[in-house]
């Protein structure tokens, strides 16, 4: 899906060289068409390096998608840029009396403190309430999954005895659903948290439905039965060394770490690692934006 961003904007001379379509502002304007309206609330401390990887994701296909970079007002950013903040980002007053097509919500390096403790709770608060009606379809992401299954269900995380990192296997257990077209019978994705969500938790909730799950990582896409939520326990958009940095910046650190599991050749941190969920992360996003938005949401957004 062609993206609409700005042509300053860092994503956009990284996409062009990986041959992404990016669509700049003067061809937009002139395309006869209502295009699809996205805003992503990103909560990652490495802002540049998220909205490049989603940007990617929700590239490459027919349909026009404007996006709308969001952070949060009460949280103060310190591993971007101030410039790049006040550029392309806006807060939730600046839109919060508009409507979108679509929402995602990051992930957030805050999941071993409770979700009453975070500084931009209430915040994040106010826009889910939002987004139930301003929003037709959202999608979260890792910690993001997590606070919208808490804040809209009640379903809360627990602890981990060790890291959840690395490349796991998932079942698909649902290939009739929408969100599940094209995928294999077993796939791959990233993870890389300290909590966790139980599967019980989940299929005891009649308004959710259980999609895929793995044996070691545990509930891995969800959706409400009206697929206007939509939550992802792991990390589908990270790029072929997004683990690698991690692991040694921990190691840097002197934190006690293990390799990421299934992801270095032999568990040999000095080998690249193969990038295994590519095509899963794009065929993921792709049908969201399909199925759950494009197909779905009204040409006239003022009757959300």
């Amino acid at each position: 899906m062609p993206i609409n961003i700005p042509d300053s904007l860092p994503a956009s001379r990284i996409l062009e060289q990986e041959n992404i379509f990016v669509m700049n502002e003067a061809r937009a304007v002139h395309q006869d068409i209502r295009p699809l309206r996205i805003a992503i609330l990103n909560l990652m401390p490495k802002k540049i390096e998220t909205e490049t990887q989603l940007l990617r994701l929700l590239s490459n296909s027919p349909l026009q998608v404007d996006v709308e970079l969001l952070l949060t007002a009460t949280h103060a950013s310190k591993n971007t840029p101030t410039e790049h903040l006040l550029k392309f980002y806006k807060t939730f007053d600046d839109i919060k009396d508009q409507r979108f097509d679509g929402l995602i919500i990051t992930g957030a390096p805050v999941e071993q403190m409770r979700f009453e403790e975070v500084d931009y709770w209430p915040e994040l608060c106010d826009i889910m309430q939002w987004s139930k009606t301003n929003v037709y379809s959202t999608f979260h992401i890792c910690w993001g999954a997590q606070a919208g299954l808490y804040y809209h269900y009640g379903i809360n995380k627990h602890p981990l005895e060790s890291k959840m990192f690395g490349i796991f296997h998932h079942h698909n257990i649902c290939p009739k659903h929408l969100l599940m077209r094209g995928f294999d019978e077993v796939f791959v994705a990233p993870h890389s948290r300290h909590t966790g969500i139980s599967q019980e938790d989940i299929t005891s909730e009649p308004r959710l439905e259980l999609l895929s799950y793995s044996d070691v990582a545990g509930p891995y896409l969800i959706a409400s039965r009206d697929n206007r939520q939509i939550f992802v326990t792991g990390h589908s958009e990270y790029d072929r060394d997004t683990l690698q940095r991690e692991y040694t910046r921990d190691i840097d650190k002197g934190l006690a770490i293990d390799v990421p599991v299934n992801y270095f050749p032999d568990d040999d941190p000095s080998r690249t690692a193969p990038y295994q969920w590519r095509s899963h992360a794009h065929l993921l996003y792709s049908n969201w934006l399909n199925y759950f938005v494009y197909q779905s949401t009204p040409f006239d957004l003022g009757q959300l």
